[in-house]
């Protein structure tokens, strides 16, 4: 039996990436589709929620300078991603990255974690949906008397309950998070160019209300509310109108530079996403040329959008109205709109619309990128086979995704959505962590393999971008709260044991073979690998 730290020839994974036929998944995706799938996994309720809180928090109307450190710390990660998936263009990710570069238990390390990021995730935004739904009928039922909010027991878990119009409501079903998870689980079943296409709606659409709020706003500018641009060193503390200070900002992140690189860990979430990109690398037209274009392009796109989208919120409000709990958290942007840009109180519904298209496009890039995930871990052996198995009409992994629709639709329906917290985060982090140092060991372990795109100051003697990209990530990891750590360690423990008693055992590597697709043979060629036994 192999090792467990054997790792799957590149010479297969290429194998698989050019094999056609039934069985393998379809390229119909350009790069404008992979910017769009980029762009919808970004920009959710971040940008509308994160913004206001990292400039009361910390950065004022540097804010804009807090979403350029941010995104220059998901450049590195990026660059390196984008080199992958130009080199290696098949589903899978960071997963199939790592079982190449640093050995199959490292492979499924990052494997489970992406359940985190993606499954986790897809959940947990879910049941913000939910809740912003809920938001938008209340906006709508003032003017149209016959539309209701849900009842409380059938929006929310049955482990919650809240005084509502005096009366103590109980939890019983989430049934808006399970329906959004069962719509956009049977359109990815339906086909991957359908999904696209919705995403590409959706996503102009959300764009759209941005660019909106952006020119309308930049008429309501305050120059005053720039000036300082940073928050002063001898700022005086806020406080809450029971005269409680809720902010204060002698800490060394909470004001000046400092308070620049304190916004940009705040921000840096609201970046999350561009690497489900790289799930779909099997399913592009071309991925040599797309991939880095639909990587790259999606962070560019969202950092512009992100730097006006905050210049104009803290010129229209003073960044310390934001530092009242009351204003800075989710209805920040609509108590903008209403407080000072008389006149435009419908922006305010428009962009509880954002929020909600935003939070769609984010559920279902997640929802792709984990099945894509889950199917290359199948096609491995190290998940059960069925989650390899492709639609005989629609060539989607569909049995994987009725799996996470049981799965991600029990957890939006029946789960608080703060049990996940910020483990989405970690399993990001750590997927960032290990495609960066993957660069690395590749440039030295197969330095002649041809690299359509390469990241730049990343030779196998001066690995610059992956050293950074992997330091500033492991740091963000450091700076998650101990809770959040404790449970990912729990969950990371638990995969242990699953990959002993079912991974290993089940591993076509550790079996002492590799699956290489032929273009002549719809069925799979099997050959033992002897450089592995």
């Amino acid at each position: 039996m192999a090792s467990i730290f054997a790792k799957k020839p590149l010479a297969v994974l290429l194998g698989e990436a050019n094999s056609t036929g039934h069985g393998t998944l379809q390229r119909t995706l350009g790069a404008g589709n992979l910017v769009a799938l980029g762009v919808g996994a970004i920009i959710g309720a971040g940008l509308f929620v994160r913004t206001a809180a990292a400039a009361a928090q910390a950065s004022g109307p540097g804010v804009t300078l807090a979403f350029i450190v941010a995104a220059i710390g998901c450049v590195f990660a990026g660059l390196c991603y984008a080199e992958f998936a130009a080199m290696i263009p098949i589903a899978g990710s960071a997963y199939t990255y790592a079982y190449t570069t640093m050995g199959e238990f490292v492979a499924w390390v990052i494997g489970w974690a992406l359940i985190m990021e993606y499954a986790l995730g897809a959940a947990t935004v879910s049941i913000a949906w939910s809740e912003y739904l809920n938001k938008l009928l209340e906006a709508v039922h003032t003017k149209v008397d016959f539309v209701n909010t849900i009842p409380y027991n059938l929006s929310h878990s049955p482990f919650e309950s809240a005084v509502v119009n005096g009366t103590l409501e109980h939890g019983l079903i989430n049934l808006p998070a399970l329906f959004i998870i069962v719509m956009l689980s049977l359109l990815l079943i339906k086909g991957t160019q359908e999904s696209a296409m919705f995403n590409a709606i959706v996503v102009v659409l959300k764009v759209a209300i941005v660019l909106v709020f952006i020119a309308v706003g930049w008429q309501f500018i305050n120059p005053a509310n720039h000036t300082p641009y940073l928050i002063p060193e001898n700022a005086a503390p806020v406080k809450n109108a029971a005269g409680v200070v809720v902010r204060e900002y002698t800490a060394w992140n909470k004001h000046g530079w400092g308070g620049v690189l304190g916004g940009a860990a705040i921000v840096f979430f609201a970046f999350i996403g561009f690497d489900a990109v790289s799930t779909a690398a099997q399913e592009a037209k071309n991925p040599k040329r797309d991939m880095p274009i639909g990587i790259l392009g999606s962070l560019a796109v969202c950092t512009v959008l992100y730097i006006l989208f905050g210049h104009v919120l803290t010129g229209v409000a003073n960044w310390r109205e934001f530092a009242d709990p009351a204003l800075g958290g989710e209805a920040s942007v609509t108590y903008a709109i209403k407080a000072h840009m008389p006149g435009y109180e419908w922006l305010g519904t428009a962009v509880t619309l954002a929020i909600l298209l935003g939070f769609s496009s984010v559920i279902l890039v997640m929802l792709m990128g984990q099945s894509r995930v889950f199917f290359s871990m199948a096609k491995d052996g190290l998940m059960p086979k069925a989650f390899s198995e492709l639609h005989p009409k629609f060539n989607t992994p569909y049995k994987s995704n009725l799996a996470l629709l049981v799965f991600v639709g029990a957890f939006a329906a029946f789960v608080p959505g703060s049990l996940a917290g910020d483990l989405t985060s970690f399993g990001t982090l750590l997927a960032f962590v290990l495609v960066s140092l993957g660069v690395w060991i590749m440039r030295r372990s197969d330095p002649d393999q041809p690299r359509p795109f390469r990241s730049p100051l990343s030779s196998a003697s001066f690995p610059l971008v992956p050293i950074l990209g992997a330091a500033i990530c492991t740091l963000m990891i450091l700076a998650l709260d101990s809770n959040t750590l404790k449970l990912a360690l729990g969950w990371m423990l638990l995969g242990f044991v699953v990959y002993f008693l079912y991974g290993k055992r089940n591993s076509m590597l550790q079996k002492g073979v590799v699956v290489v697709p032929t273009e002549m043979d719809e069925e799979a060629f099997i050959k033992p690998d002897k450089n592995n036994l």
